[in-house]
């Protein structure tokens, strides 16, 4: 009962009670905190005492209670978390890029070279005005981030274009459908199947080549918006209004992320697909490669 009650607390721990416990946490794993502890077991163990443990107790409780609060404490901890954030999406970038053919790639170099000359065009500017220097910077960070996810998906999208042949598709229906009337009930019920499933997979293609078409076009909305921000930078001394700009291409960028995460779950119902289609199955006919079919054990 107690233990439920632990995990309901858990769970419904605020945000700021989390980060609270983050500090509190950080500030115990400090290398010199170690150092300390270490040194008061060491004096403990020398005097064969426990006034040093006691000591060290007591001096511990008090720094746990001071340093997490302390907020230089705090700023220091959060710029490592942003230094470790940054790293960590920097490493994803690296390996995203890497899988991306010849062509996309440049497109992405191409790209990064725009946002540097964005940002080389306001790097002069006066101390005030670099709060939105550094706010106009990091949404071009995440833009670049969203372009190299959105090549991504343009490049799945053409592998899958390639593989699938919606003519092959319409003619193995219109063929099955052609032979259902003559074939025996247990065959007919598992080819109405084959056909349903078939027409869902002209309905997935249909849907993906018209998801491709808006990959393609916010792709190429972002390579015009951001070279068109670069030549503006030229003569434009105000990053605020830069800022503004950026900011409504992010919001489109993430609509059409929205987009592709949608029809990711178009896919992901093709295992409940296959299942229901599988079940009608024969038995054995799909019990795995473990097992043989019935005629080839009567054999």
């Amino acid at each position: 009962m107690d233990s439920g009650s632990g995990f309901q607390n858990q769970v419904s721990e605020t945000p700021e009670a989390q980060k609270k416990s983050s500090f509190v946490r950080e500030a115990f794993h400090n290398q010199y905190n170690w150092i300390a502890l270490a040194a008061a077991g060491l004096f403990a163990l020398i005097d064969q005492s426990l006034l040093p443990l006691i000591l060290a107790g007591g001096l511990e409780c008090m720094y746990l209670s001071i340093v997490p609060q302390n907020k230089r404490f705090q700023r220091l901890i959060r710029s490592r978390w942003l230094a470790e954030e940054k790293q960590l999406k920097q490493r994803d970038l690296s390996e995203l890029l890497k899988q991306l053919p010849g062509d996309l790639q440049s497109r992405y170099i191409k790209l990064a070279e725009t946002c540097g000359g964005i940002r080389n065009n306001f790097a002069q500017l006066s101390s005030t005005s670099q709060i939105f220097v550094q706010q106009m910077d990091s949404r071009l960070e995440g833009l670049l981030h969203g372009y190299a996810r959105l090549l991504s998906a343009c490049q799945q999208q053409r592998q899958y274009v390639k593989t699938v042949d919606p003519g092959q598709i319409k003619s193995e229906m219109d063929g099955l459908q052609k032979r259902l009337a003559t074939e025996p009930p247990k065959v007919q019920e598992i080819n109405k199947k084959r056909i349903e499933i078939l027409s869902k997979r002209l309905e997935k293609y249909q849907k993906i080549v018209e998801n491709r078409q808006v990959v393609d076009a916010q792709i190429a909305a972002m390579e015009d918006v951001l070279q068109l921000v670069r030549d503006q930078s030229v003569t434009m001394r105000d990053p605020q209004q830069v800022s503004d700009q950026l900011e409504s291409l992010v919001h489109d960028v993430e609509q059409t992320e929205d987009t592709i995460r949608q029809m990711e779950t178009i896919f992901n119902g093709s295992t409940q697909e296959l299942d229901s289609f599988m079940s009608i199955m024969p038995d054995g006919a799909h019990s795995g490669s473990t097992v043989e079919p019935r005629s080839r054990v009567r054999n």
